[in-house]
């Protein structure tokens, strides 16, 4: 299903169950189907309407008529913000996605976000605050980059791959989850979502362009101190793509906000943590039905 929004983008999604909206946003260059059905059927189960959906400049959703960033403007971006040029920033695509729930008819909707979805998230819970009844934000960080940085020795790693020849994007896809993901890993299920993913639409050029969104975009951190609504942070403390102070600091920067850190866990779900992720986040959703919110941190 596809819905045109005011702004012009057009973003593919897709909603299943019949319950209380429940929205999921993927992370840089994860289209939809990267939220496996599994997972999405296990929280129809719970009472949910899920919807997914592609962000825009990936998957079958708008791409973005903009240059494509080099390695060096992204490297002159991460060292001061003010050398970025991008075509878009974070609050845009939070925007987008207030634009779905238009679209679709949801006043207002539980947000679950991975990474840079986890940034999209906090971004449509500061600038559309009524439009969020809970908030999940997963191996993500407030934009502030003292916390939540790459590990230097997987960004070396990661450069080599995402450079690679077009012919090997499958076998580099695969090896960048691989590096990113904690002793879980199952390398069947990832080639297997990858090569879907691939034969969708592969289009690397979009992952580029929010990448630069994501550098460009300002810290979140003092907006993110009047997010009033039920909050859970999940981090894993084996990830290298998001550092775990990432977590930690969302979870500071959020008042009343949980936070859970699993040690099985890196940049990815692992499966044999889904019923306790799962649990957890229907929990947080619970709060807002209470309008209870508690300071917790905890460590799984």
């Amino acid at each position: 299903m596809r819905a045109s929004l005011a702004n012009g983008i057009e973003i593919e999604y897709d909603v299943h169950g019949d319950g209380e909206p429940l929205l999921l946003i993927m992370g840089l260059g994860g289209q939809l189907v990267a939220w496996p059905l599994e997972f999405v059927h296990r929280m129809v189960g719970c009472g949910f309407k899920v919807i997914r959906f592609d962000n825009r400049d990936i998957g079958l959703s708008t791409k973005i008529a903009a240059p494509v960033p080099n390695r060096r403007q992204l490297v002159a971006a991460v060292a001061r913000r003010r050398w970025a040029h991008p075509p878009y920033l974070i609050s845009d695509m939070a925007d987008d996605t207030a634009g779905l729930l238009d679209h679709l008819g949801v006043a207002s909707a539980h947000v679950v976000g991975v990474s840079m979805g986890g940034m999209i998230a906090q971004a449509l819970t500061i600038g559309h605050p009524e439009r969020v009844s809970s908030l999940t934000s997963i191996m993500s960080n407030t934009g502030d980059r003292t916390h939540g940085r790459v590990h230097p020795r997987l960004l070396s790693r990661l450069a080599r791959l995402v450079s690679g020849p077009p012919d090997d994007a499958i076998a580099n896809n695969v090896e960048i989850l691989r590096l990113i993901s904690g002793p879980h890993f199952d390398l069947g299920e990832t080639r297997r979502l990858v090569e879907e993913e691939y034969g969708r639409n592969y289009d690397p050029d979009g992952g580029s362009r929010q990448t630069m969104a994501i550098i460009a975009s300002p810290d979140r951190t003092w907006d993110l101190r009047r997010v009033t609504v039920p909050t859970l942070v999940i981090h894993g403390l084996l990830d290298r793509l998001v550092m775990p102070s990432g977590g930690v600091a969302t979870t500071k920067a959020i008042p009343g906000s949980r936070l859970l850190m699993y040690p099985d866990m890196a940049h990815d779900l692992p499966r044999p943590r889904w019923d306790e992720i799962i649990d957890e986040i229907v929990t947080n959703t619970r709060r807002a039905e209470s309008g209870g919110s508690t300071t917790e941190r905890a460590a799984v």
